[in-house]
């Protein structure tokens, strides 16, 4: 477990494309270093994210042949990835596509079959990172958090803002890790009515002015009085938050506007502080200006932006060395985060024969 090259694979839940990393651990004691080698997005094609948008509806016999060919899909974009000349890696970590995640349900599924996957790609496979851990009673979710520790433990604060934005810190000597809110399926969702696929540099949520009630409705949600454990999915937006903010009644900018504040609030909740505290910040929603200054706002902790291989590939790189722990049978779900009842090496891993075409070392 000295050296190993691993491919990331991780599709969010704002289905802005698939991300592809090939990424290089070393190990030193207990010291890990790594390199993002190669790095990919293949944004979706209209169809792919209607399909992707619409799997939740489908029918059984329809949504499993969607999740064999969405496997076959993501196994040829690693062959278009990786061409003939290039080293193999040792292994293939995909997160896949969430498309159900009710823990409370002992429910979540990542559409993205890994066994047709590895048979596409040719490489060994390890898929379906979070049903150990649900059936061991936890969330699930956030898995990202381990590779906090172990490759970015130097901040203080670890944040997100993707679909959802997450955090990940210490206390009393353990990781803890949860969704906080929504944040880009949210804003894309809003900003799709305006027929614009995202709010580039939150302009137009920029333009608009709070909505005190929506405001008050949307920070009132039941979700956000529990404590961690606890982590958020696609069915608690549709059932919770978008009744909120599907008014006729009110511009678009100004439901916006609202709905920055309230991920600005929720988030700086969790950012305790003074200046000397320093938050990481990664994910597609650390491009988006305007939502960073609300939170710079509500905050005294210091935002550092990571480097543009990190916002992007962050989720990717980390899910390799999930999948680079597995392989080795290491932990790579931790308990303090997910309310599991223990520790687990999670991921279902699908075994190819070994090629000639290998990493030296």
């Amino acid at each position: 477990m000295k050296n190993w090259l691993a491919l990331g694979i991780m599709s969010g839940t704002s289905l802005d494309g698939l991300d592809l990393a090939l990424c290089r651990f070393s190990k030193s004691g207990k010291h890990w270093t790594y390199t993002i080698e190669k790095a990919l997005t293949v944004p979706y094609t209209d169809e792919w994210f209607k399909r992707l948008a619409g799997a939740s509806s489908l029918d059984a016999l329809s949504f499993l042949l969607l999740h064999k060919e969405y496997g076959r899909y993501i196994g040829g974009q690693i062959k278009a990835f990786l061409p003939g000349g290039d080293t193999l890696p040792d292994l293939v970590a995909s997160h896949g596509h969430t498309i159900f995640h009710t823990p409370s349900q002992g429910l979540t599924f990542q559409l993205g079959d890994g066994a047709v996957l590895a048979a596409t790609c040719g490489i060994t496979t390890v898929a379906d990172f979070r049903s150990l851990d649900i059936a061991l009673g936890g969330q699930g979710a956030p898995l990202v958090p381990i590779g906090d520790e172990m490759l970015f433990g130097s901040f203080d604060y670890c944040l997100n803002l993707g679909g959802f934005a997450n955090i990940s810190y210490r206390k009393e000597s353990r990781r803890i890790a949860f969704d906080i809110c929504p944040v880009n399926i949210l804003i894309n969702h809003l900003s799709l009515k305006l027929g614009l696929p995202f709010d580039k540099d939150g302009n137009t949520g920029r333009s608009g002015k709070v909505i005190n009630p929506v405001l008050t409705a949307l920070d009132s949600l039941p979700y956000y009085t529990v404590a961690p454990p606890k982590s958020l999915g696609r069915e608690w937006l549709e059932q919770q938050v978008l009744p909120l903010v599907n008014h006729a009644d009110y511009a678009m900018p100004d439901l916006l506007r609202t709905v920055y504040q309230h991920i600005a609030i929720q988030i700086a909740a969790h950012i305790v502080g003074n200046s000397t505290k320093k938050v990481l910040v990664t994910g597609g929603g650390s491009y988006n200006t305007f939502l960073l200054d609300q939170i710079k706002e509500n905050t005294d902790c210091s935002l550092v932006i990571a480097d543009d291989p990190i916002i992007q590939y962050k989720e990717a790189l980390i899910f390799a060395l999930l999948g680079v722990l597995r392989i080795n049978n290491q932990i790579n779900c931790l308990a303090s985060v997910t309310g599991a009842r223990q520790d687990s090496s999670s991921g279902i891993v699908y075994l190819t024969a070994p090629t000639k075409r290998k990493h030296p070392g």
